[in-house]
């Protein structure tokens, strides 16, 4: 087996935490060029911090790390503490990472590493707001065709928003960054609130996940117990969603999810519903489809092959 080329992009809250873990533990399946972190959840010193953190944690110090932008494309910044706590990875005990930061650019290292590739070749990882992968795109247009696809945690239509009414908080911290990615032509495959709600850590998995009882398997309980309480209170149910992973888990496992080929758009001029992604999902606006939407997950499934993932580490 030939691993697939991808490149991650996070803004490191546990979530995203733990979709590095689950990256890190699938080496045979996955060659990680590189790690691009962008503000988001929290500030860019720390999400780029978080994410040489979790890098080292799993013992993957060959992979390099590199600090994107620290603000949206055109708005301001908005992060997400009341989530994800003061360090954005709370729960963790923090120390000083054993990861270097690169000196590049993560937006340079993305175009270098892109023009660099084959057409077709490289997968982009982003899980967190669209800035860099967008900033990308826009400073040098010529990696488009390099790019295999696009496998993004992001925006929200049946479910409604977790931000404002109608917008997902990754589309909303920055909708033109948002807008740009989804209109550049490449296969998409977005993991929006849709199927990431029907993702919930329950008390049993995550008794089994701390049940590996390694440092991995501790460190991801431990924030995942802080990270469950904000949405167990506000959505009022067994476990918060856990959104990130799923991307990793579809490009592991594509079997455990139902997507369905359609038209997104994102709003980017009313405030009123500025990050709304518009899924068209019976093709009326007959406007060709341009991302493949989650809509369905085994959840059993993807717990089992999370928690036997990380118990590799």
């Amino acid at each position: 087996m030939i691993a697939r080329p991808i490149i991650i992009d996070c803004d490191t809250g546990q979530d995203d935490a733990i979709m590095l873990l689950l990256a890190c533990a699938a080496p045979d399946e996955l060659d990680i060029l590189g790690v691009t972190a962008v503000a988001g959840n929290v500030p860019l010193p720390l999400t780029e911090r978080n994410a040489r953190l979790m890098c080292a944690l799993a013992g993957r110090t060959d992979i390099p790390v590199f600090a994107g932008c620290s603000r949206p494309m055109v708005r301001d910044l908005v992060t997400a503490e009341e989530v994800h706590g003061r360090t954005g990875i709370d729960g963790y005990d923090v120390d000083q990472p054993k990861v270097p930061l690169q000196q590049k650019h993560g937006v340079d290292f993305i175009v270098e590493t892109l023009m660099a590739a084959a057409d077709d070749s490289v997968t982009l990882v982003p899980t967190g707001p669209l800035t860099n992968i967008a900033m990308a795109l826009v400073r040098e247009p010529r990696i488009v065709p390099k790019i295999n696809e696009i496998v993004l945690m992001g925006g929200a239509a049946r479910e409604g928003g977790n931000t404002t009414p109608s917008a997902e908080f990754n589309i909303y911290v920055d909708p033109h960054a948002a807008h740009v990615v989804f209109t550049c032509g490449r296969p998409i495959v977005a993991m929006g609130l849709d199927v990431t709600h029907k993702t919930l850590t329950t008390k049993a998995r995550l008794a089994a996940i701390g049940a590996i009882g390694t440092p991995v398997g501790n460190a991801a309980h431990s924030m995942l117990e802080f990270y469950d309480r904000h949405d167990i209170e506000k959505y009022g149910t067994d476990g918060g969603p856990l959104h990130d992973p799923c991307t990793i888990a579809y490009l592991l496992e594509p079997g455990l999810f139902k997507t369905k080929h359609v038209y997104v758009e994102v709003e980017i001029h009313s405030e009123r519903t500025m990050g709304e992604t518009m899924v068209d999902f019976w093709g009326v606006t007959k406007r060709p489809p341009n991302a493949h939407w989650a809509q369905e997950i085994d959840a059993d499934g993807f717990y089992h092959m999370l928690t036997e993932r990380l118990a590799r580490l």
